[in-house]
C-alpha cells in the first residue's frame, strides 16, 4: 500500500516537471506562442503565460515536498564543499543577467555592428547557464530520484531554452543575429577559447560579481532553515 502511495506520489511529481518544461518550452518556444498571441493578444497571452507559470511552480513545489524518495548515491562530503563553490558562478550569471545589457531579452534587437560586452563575451545566456549549473549541481549533491525529476525540469528548461531563444531572435532580427552568433556562443567561454572574442573583466564590473556573492552567501547560511537541509556538513 505504501509502496503504491509512493510511486503515485512520483508520477504526479513527474508530469509536475514535465508540464513545467511543455509551459516553458513547449508552449512559450513553439509555434503555440504566435498561435496563442494572436488569439489571446500580447498583454493577454502574458498574463496567462505567468498565470500558468505560477500554477505549474506552486504544483511542482508541491509535488516535490510530498514524494518518498529514493535515495540513488551520498554525496561524499568533500564533494559538497565542491559543488558549494561552483554555485557561486551560478548566483553571478543569474544577477549579471538582471544588470548588464541582454540581448536575448524579448523584443531587443542587437545592431550588427556593435560588438558584444561584459557577460555577453562568455555566453549569450547568462541567465540559462546559471539555472542550467544550479540544477545540475543539485541533482548531483541529492542524489536522489525527487530531487533528480524536481531539478531536471529546470536543467532540461534551460537546456532546450537556449536554442529556443536563439531560433526566434534569429526570426526577428536576422541582421543581428548573424552578428550576435559570430562573436558570441551560448557554452560559457565557447566564443573565447575558439577566438572569436576575449575576456573583459573591466566590462564586467564589480557589480553582478559582489550581488552574486552576496546573495550566495546568504543563501547558503540560511539554506537549512528555508529548505530544511544543510548543503554541507560544519561538524
Amino acid at each position: 500500500m505504501l509502496a503504491a502511495a509512493s510511486g503515485v506520489a512520483m508520477a504526479e511529481l513527474v508530469i509536475a516537471a514535465l508540464t513545467w518544461v511543455g509551459i516553458h518550452v513547449g508552449l512559450a518556444g513553439t509555434g503555440l506562442r504566435g498561435v496563442a498571441v494572436r488569439a489571446l493578444g500580447t498583454r493577454g497571452f502574458m498574463a496567462g503565460f505567468s498565470l500558468l507559470s505560477v500554477a505549474s511552480l506552486v504544483w511542482l513545489v508541491r509535488a516535490y515536498g510530498g514524494t518518498e524518495t529514493t535515495p540513488w548515491w551520498v554525496a561524499p562530503n568533500w564533494l559538497r564543499w565542491g559543488l558549494v563553490v561552483l554555485m557561486l558562478p551560478a548566483f553571478v550569471l543569474v544577477v549579471a543577467a538582471y544588470t548588464q545589457p541582454n540581448p536575448t531579452a524579448v523584443g531587443q534587437k542587437l545592431p550588427a555592428n556593435r560588438e558584444p560586452q561584459g557577460i555577453q563575451r562568455i555566453t549569450r545566456h547568462p541567465m540559462m547557464c546559471g539555472i542550467t549549473l544550479w540544477a545540475t549541481l543539485h541533482i548531483l549533491g541529492n542524489g536522489d530520484s525527487a530531487s533528480t525529476a524536481f531539478f531536471g525540469a529546470f536543467l532540461l528548461t534551460a537546456l532546450l531554452g537556449m536554442p529556443s531563444i536563439d531560433a526566434k531572435l534569429a526570426a526577428r532580427d536576422p541582421a543581428g543575429w548573424r552578428a550576435l552568433a559570430a562573436r558570441t556562443s551560448a557554452l560559457p567561454f565557447g566564443a573565447i577559447l575558439a577566438g572569436r572574442n576575449h575576456l573583459s573583466l573591466r566590462e564586467i564590473g564589480w557589480l553582478a560579481p559582489l550581488l552574486g556573492l552576496l546573495l550566495w552567501a546568504a543563501v547558503l547560511h540560511f539554506h537549512q532553515k528555508l529548505f530544511g537541509v544543510a548543503p554541507v556538513a560544519l561538524g
